[in-house]
């Protein structure tokens, strides 16, 4: 259990920042019920109204779902990534043409500004996500294809593209998952040419790439 009594004045909101911290480091993973409310009361040493009122805010800021007589859920890791998420729903349209938007810029950027260290992790990030396709390991490709495009952002050095970015994780890894074509391993998308025109230190090349590839799989998967 990642959670510690509180000790000082503002119960609420020391059990959120607690119960947010757990979420943030994956100790309580997306789609995972959290701890039950006795649970919670025991282990931070406060009264169930004060848990209440913080999963409350939790869930009003997107980062939780109570489902009532199921338990209360993670749906987010961020307040960024739960507006993003209510914002997009499940409209695959909505979010590649987001994805589209901040990819775009964000490989541009990436190409000019990119360190080598940085390369190498590129590099080794799609090389994963290749093996997992040849190994048809379809969550495994997925998760590597998603920390392939932070990554790729991370690399614009532009702090708040980053940010925003890294507040669509979930969005863009449900947006992987839904356009994986486990019939056709042949058919997936290839990064190769994205990963060359970032090594090459070729911005238009590398917006024309990204662009590319959501393009193709915007026409491919939605109406």
């Amino acid at each position: 259990m990642p959670l510690a009594t509180t000790r000082r004045a503002g119960l609420v909101d020391q059990v959120i920042d607690q119960m947010r911290n757990a979420i943030a480091a994956g100790e309580w993973p997306v789609g995972r019920r959290i701890p039950p409310e006795p649970e919670l009361v025991t282990a931070l040493g406060v009264g169930r109204n004060t848990v209440r009122e913080a999963v409350r805010a939790l869930s009003h800021a997107g980062l939780l779902e109570v489902r009532q007589g199921d338990g209360t859920f993670v749906r987010a890791t961020s307040e960024l990534s739960g507006a993003v998420r209510r914002m997009c729903g499940t409209e695959l349209r909505e979010v590649l043409q987001v994805r589209r938007t901040l990819e775009v810029e964000g490989a541009r950027l990436a190409a000019s500004h990119r360190t080598d260290e940085e390369l190498v992790r590129l590099e080794a990030l799609l090389a994963e996500r290749d093996e997992a396709l040849a190994a048809k390991d379809w969550g495994r490709l997925v998760e590597r294809d998603a920390a392939f495009h932070v990554m790729l952002v991370q690399c614009s050095h532009n702090t708040l593209l980053a940010e925003l970015y890294q507040g669509l994780t979930e969005a863009v890894r449900a947006s992987i998952t839904a356009t994986v074509d486990t019939d056709h391993e042949d058919d997936h998308v290839s990064h190769t040419g994205l990963l060359d025109a970032v090594r090459d230190r070729d911005p238009a090349r590398a917006a024309a790439e990204a662009g590319a590839f959501l393009e193709d799989l915007l026409e491919r998967h939605t109406d």
